[in-house]
Order: C-alpha cells, then sequence, then structure tokens
C-alpha cells in the first residue's frame, strides 16, 4: 500500500490577504494637523519641534511598552517571607520605562519649569503625543504636576519638595526618601468609602504633634477609598481636624528613611486603567503636614483638582485621536465588499464624525490649556479657566466611550480581539469622566462657578461672541444657549443639558473660527442645527467628508 507524505510546500490555506499594515514605529505628530495648528495658535509655537521629535519616540518603542504594562499589571506584597508589613506595589519594568521617559520629558513639571509663554499649552500637546503609547502612567504623571499649586499654599513645604517634585530623573527605588532619590512622584487620595465625591463626609483624623496649624506635624488616623499610585513619595490628602477638613502632605518615607504608617489594604481591580496600581490604603498615625489654613482643606486642594480637571480634557482629546488615527488606517487598508472600507460612502460618514469629534475636543483642550497659562494675569482667562474646566471636562470626557466603540466597530469584529488594541482603548474610555469628578459633579460645579461668580458667564459669552456673525447655525445655537441659561426655572435638573450646550458652543466658536471650512461646517450641521443625530456617522449630506478623512489619517509610513 503506499504511503502518502506531507507536503513541504507553504500553507496553502493560511495566506494572510486584505490586512493592513501595523500601524507602528511612526510619528505621532507628524501628521497631527490640529495639534500643530492649534499648538501655534494657542501661543506655544515654540514646543513645535520638540513635539515632532517626541512624536517619533512615544509612536516608537513605547507602544510595546504600553501594551506590556496592561499584561504584566501590578502586584501587591503586603508582607516579607519573614512576616514583616512591607506595603510595596510591584510593578513591571516597562511601566517604570514609561515612567522614567515621561519624567525625563517634563510632562510631569513642565509649566513650573520654564518662563516661556504657553507652557501649559506646550504640555498638553505633549502629553497628547505619549496618552498614546499608554494612558495608565498619565496618572501619577498628571497628579505630580497638580500637587506644585497647592503645595505652594505653603512656601516652606513648597521650597522643601518643589525641587524634587519638578527634578527630571525617575528612581522606582521604593526604600528610598525622596532626598535620597533627588525626585519625587506625587498622588493625593482624597474620597473614603462612605462619602466618595462628598469629602466633607470623611472620617480621618488628623491629630496636632505639637501645637498644630499651617506647615505643623500631625498624626492621622483613617482611610481612603482611593489611592493612585500608592508607591508614590509625597501625597496630598484630606483629613479632619477641630478647625475642619483640612489639607495634608503626607510623605510615604519619613526623612529618617522609616516607612510611614500607610497600610495598602488592597489593588482595586478596575475596568481599565490596568497598568496603574489604584489602592485603599489606611493610616495609623502616619506623620503629615498641614498645607494652608485649618477647616479650609477642599480650597488648598481645589488647584490641584483644577489641573487634574485640565488633563482629564487632554486625555480625552489623545484618546479620540488614537481613535482616529486607528480607524482611518484599519478602513484605508481593508477591502470588503469591492471597495476599500474607507471608499464607502457610509463608513467615511461615519470617520469624519469620529475625526470632527476629536479635532473639536483638541482645539478645546488647547484653548482650556491657554487659560490656565493666563489666567494669572487676566481676569477674563481666569473665569475661562474657573468655568468652562468643567464645562469641557463634562462633555468631552462623555464623549469618549461612544467614540472608542464606534472607532472599534468600524474594525468589525477584529476590533473586539485584544490584539487590536480597541479593546484596551474602549476600557479606559470611561475613566476621565469619573475621575475628578463625575458627570453630575461637573455639572453642579458648572452652576456653582456661575452662581459664585457671574462675571465668568459674561467671560464665556465673550469668547463665543468672537465667533458670532461666521455661521448663522452657530448664532441661533449660541441664541437659544442665553435663553436656556437666562431661565433658572429647575436649572439644576437640567444642568446636564445646558452644560452639554455651553460646551459644543464653545467648540463651535473654535472650530468656526479655526478649523477648515469642511470641519467647522460638518460641525456645526452634525451638533448645532436642529436634526443632529444621536449616533455618530449621522452627518447630513453635504458634508466634505472626504477633505475631513484626508485631514485626519495617518501618513503612509
Amino acid at each position: 500500500m503506499a504511503t502518502i507524505r506531507a507536503t513541504t510546500a507553504p500553507l496553502l490555506t493560511h495566506e494572510v490577504l486584505n490586512q493592513p499594515p501595523p500601524l507602528s514605529g511612526r510619528n505621532l505628530a507628524q501628521d497631527d494637523r490640529p495639534l500643530l495648528e492649534g499648538v501655534e495658535r494657542e501661543g506655544a509655537g515654540w514646543v513645535l519641534d520638540r513635539l515632532r521629535e517626541d512624536g517619533a519616540f512615544w509612536g516608537g518603542e513605547p507602544q510595546q511598552w504600553g501594551v506590556l504594562a496592561n499584561e504584566r499589571t501590578p502586584v501587591l506584597r503586603t508582607h516579607d517571607r519573614y512576616g514583616n508589613r512591607v506595603d510595596e506595589v510591584q510593578y513591571d519594568e516597562s511601566w517604570h520605562r514609561l515612567m522614567s521617559a515621561g519624567v525625563e520629558r517634563e510632562l510631569h513639571a513642565l509649566p513650573w519649569r520654564t518662563d516661556q509663554a504657553g507652557a501649559h499649552v506646550a504640555r498638553a500637546a505633549l502629553l497628547m503625543l505619549a496618552g498614546q503609547a499608554e494612558g495608565g502612567f498619565m496618572c501619577p504623571i498628571t497628579m505630580t504636576c497638580a500637587v506644585v499649586p497647592a503645595l505652594r499654599a505653603q512656601p516652606e513645604l513648597a521650597a522643601e519638595w518643589e525641587p524634587l517634585i519638578t527634578a527630571t530623573s525617575y528612581d522606582p527605588d521604593t526604600s528610598k526618601t525622596a532626598v535620597e532619590k533627588g525626585s519625587a512622584i506625587c498622588g493625593m487620595a482624597m474620597t473614603e468609602k462612605q462619602g466618595g465625591s462628598d469629602v466633607r463626609a470623611n472620617t480621618t483624623v488628623a491629630t496636632p504633634v505639637n501645637g498644630g496649624g499651617p506647615g505643623a506635624e500631625y498624626q492621622v488616623t483613617g482611610h481612603k477609598y482611593f489611592c493612585s499610585a500608592p508607591m508614590s513619595d509625597l501625597f496630598l490628602i484630606l483629613a479632619q481636624t477641630d478647625d475642619g477638613l483640612s489639607c495634608f502632605a503626607l510623605p510615604r518615607i519619613l526623612p529618617d528613611g522609616t516607612p510611614n504608617a500607610i497600610r495598602i489594604q488592597r489593588l482595586k481591580d478596575k475596568l481599565g486603567n490596568r497598568s496603574n496600581a489604584s489602592s485603599e490604603v489606611e493610616y495609623h498615625g502616619a506623620i503629615a503636614r498641614m498645607v494652608g489654613e485649618p477647616g479650609r482643606g477642599v480650597a488648598t486642594i481645589i488647584e490641584m483638582v483644577g489641573h487634574t480637571r485640565l488633563d482629564c480634557l487632554t486625555g480625552a482629546a489623545t484618546d479620540m485621536r488614537d481613535a482616529v488615527n486607528q480607524a482611518t488606517w484599519h478602513t484605508a487598508h481593508r477591502a470588503a465588499f469591492g471597495r476599500t472600507l474607507i471608499d464607502q460612502p457610509l463608513m467615511r460618514n461615519v470617520l469624519a464624525d469620529l475625526a470632527i469629534e476629536a479635532e473639536a475636543t483638541t482645539a478645546l483642550a488647547l484653548r482650556m490649556a491657554r487659560a490656565y497659562d493666563r489666567a494669572g494675569d487676566d481676569p477674563q482667562e481666569a473665569h475661562i479657566k474657573r468655568l468652562c474646566t468643567a464645562v469641557a471636562k463634562y462633555y468631552a470626557c462623555k464623549r469618549v466611550p461612544q467614540h472608542a466603540y464606534e472607532a472599534l466597530e468600524c474594525f468589525g469584529g477584529v476590533g473586539y480581539v485584544e490584539e487590536s488594541g480597541m479593546p484596551r482603548l474602549y476600557r479606559d474610555a470611561p475613566l476621565n469622566s469619573i475621575w475628578e469628578g463625575t458627570g453630575n459633579v461637573m455639572a453642579l460645579d458648572v452652576l456653582r462657578a456661575m452662581a459664585h461668580t457671574p462675571e465668568a458667564l459674561g467671560a464665556f459669552f465673550a469668547e463665543l461672541d468672537l465667533a458670532a456673525g461666521a455661521d448663522a447655525r452657530y448664532d441661533t445655537f449660541v441664541d437659544d444657549l442665553r435663553g436656556d441659561l437666562a431661565d433658572t426655572d429647575q436649572l439644576e435638573h437640567r444642568a446636564r443639558r445646558v452644560v452639554e450646550k455651553m460646551a459644543k458652543a464653545l467648540q463651535g466658536s473654535l472650530l468656526v473660527r479655526h478649523a477648515p471650512p469642511a470641519v467647522a461646517d460638518a460641525f456645526c450641521a452634525a451638533r448645532l442645527a436642529g436634526d443632529a443625530g444621536l449616533n455618530y456617522g449621522t452627518l447630513p449630506t453635504g458634508a466634505d467628508v472626504e477633505s475631513i478623512i484626508e485631514r485626519h489619517t495617518p501618513a503612509a509610513i
């Protein structure tokens, strides 16, 4: 009987066809026209060369670091082999590489390290590149940057810590003091189980060691339900004193090298943001120093909160840009039903709609960064900063999950597979809306800002009026918004709708003035006109989708 032998020929049934080339090893800044244009427009043109350098870096090897940091997630080690309490979170080397690169590139401290105008704009743009490699490490980067203006409420503490916080070296050795390392990463811990966003319900108590008062030492006892990046060197926390809720700076390692009395109870098993450790902690008489006035903890820490909210907005723009890159690249190289996906009318509608959302959010983030740059010298910009940070964070961050999902769907079933990278983007999408104030908290903060500082609303409409007369749909929308805000009946019940309209008006003002006509026209038609669709891919006929998609599709590698 003859023996049939297996052939050594190539597997004829496994030829790979109709698949896009990898979107890797590219310069993330080079073809991001909305970003480059916005940076120059908002006063940070000096950073353009640096953006291109960083764009090449973050589009290269760090892309793989981000993948590994999410696969090899942090592990909590509470005790050593002998039973001694160590409370250590161990990270993969990929995390430390991301952190080191971010610190070396001043993402954690640029506005505090330069006198150049537009430093917040420059940093926001640099963050938008780094975040496309991985969003998780942005959390400690953000908190480290945001802690500086809060610490300055206590000058002697700022003098001690600011040189460490703004240093451009990163040392992952958790056994060293910040002074020994010559640098510091910072975190914050405000919320507790029983209160959440209602921090005035906190039960953590701070007892003075020697008299108390601003800058004095206290012993802190209590718990925190969310402490992100728990291996940071310094934390700003809130605790109750006899004078009320106060702000404290709490180091992880005391100056003599002794670990502070911080116990990490567990790490959170989170939906996304998995490369970053978020923990529950307890303080057992931990030593901390008061920052600011007794009983003024919220007022002291609010400046830190404002800066972190700006980074939430920046993160929304980052995620949208990443999603548009992935969706346009895939559809430009994938065919179905006889045509490349990107050439099919309905797919073009979806892609263009995703693109104008990303561009509007980028423009908004950079405009808000300009307000942070100029608020100290310009009262109008200070009002924009206070009011519109909450407006922008509310709306933009809420748009990200649907945006990520729609981009994922452009891939079909492949987008649901982990290797595509889209599930990670989708899991991370809700975070920025939750972090530093959920939707309701943000909407109510907008109402609070308008009530406490009526001048802020005037500054807001002055910004909108810069685009008056350029588009009839925009003008009508702004007039309707004036009526909505003038009617105070049940305003709290209507807060989400009103804040949403404020955000769309602000985006519309920016795009009508600065974006190409195709982008501005499509935005006004899809976001401001009465027949605007509820889902992406509902741009009305007549939109110049080809020009929009060409503007946002990554260039060939």
